[in-house]
């Protein structure tokens, strides 16, 4: 997947300015393998958690401790939850990232619920999936957003506080999810929050690490 500057002139919505010529554009179809290929991603590493009764953070986390709570369905709570927060996308990062943001969540919703029926697992060490599924999850999103696509909540206020303000993504995603899980603390076993925390931390640090202003040189 091709990589980029969230804070590069000729991200649209972001600024007016007019792209350089020598910005390179990613095509339609390379979005469209990006959208698929990240969320497949992304929910393998929701499986994982969901599987081992972990949580992350963001609106996924929020909708894991719901689905933890009450039984219900996972895909259905974190494409409701992330309804309120397409008014910001749309009025702060544009049509385009808002359309790709909504088509990621109701990816995700619908694999997350798929993946379960394609992939059995007779024995998953709670540490493996942890350790696995934050992983699976952090490069999934970092795909989305090098293809100015997110997964709503968070997700959206982080690209757009880094866009505007130079405050690194994946550090604002990991003091708000640490927030989150610390609400864990009232619903899970403290070995299963502590577990959630070492995802949550590798998560973040992927997209901290490789999503960083200034580092790529191409657009979009």
């Amino acid at each position: 997947m091709s990589t980029v500057n969230t804070t590069d002139k000729t991200a649209p919505a972001a600024t007016s300015e007019t792209p350089k010529k020598d910005d390179i554009a990613h095509r339609p179809y390379e979005d469209v393998l990006a959208l698929l290929l990240g969320t497949m991603v992304v929910s393998l590493g929701v499986t994982l958690y969901s599987e081992s009764i972990l949580v992350t953070g963001s609106t996924a986390g929020a909708a894991l401790l719901i689905e933890h709570a009450t039984g219900l369905s996972f895909g259905v709570i974190f494409f409701v939850i992330n309804l309120p927060f397409y008014w910001l996308a749309f009025k702060r990062m544009g049509k385009a990232f808002t359309i790709k943001t909504f088509i990621a969540v109701g990816l995700v919703s619908a694999f997350s619920k798929l993946t379960p029926m394609l992939v059995e697992f007779n024995t998953l060490n709670p540490i493996y999936a942890a350790v696995a599924g934050g992983a699976l999850m952090g490069i999934g999103l970092l795909m989305l957003f090098r293809h100015r696509a997110g997964l709503g909540g968070v997700n959206i206020l982080a690209l757009y506080l880094q866009e505007n303000f130079n405050i690194r993504a994946g550090y604002f995603q990991l003091a708000v999810d640490m927030v989150i899980l610390v609400c864990a603390f009232l619903t899970l076993p403290f070995d299963k929050v502590l577990l959630s925390i070492l995802g949550a931390v590798i998560l973040n640090l992927i997209i901290a690490l490789n999503h960083r202003p200034g580092r790529y040189f191409t657009a979009r």
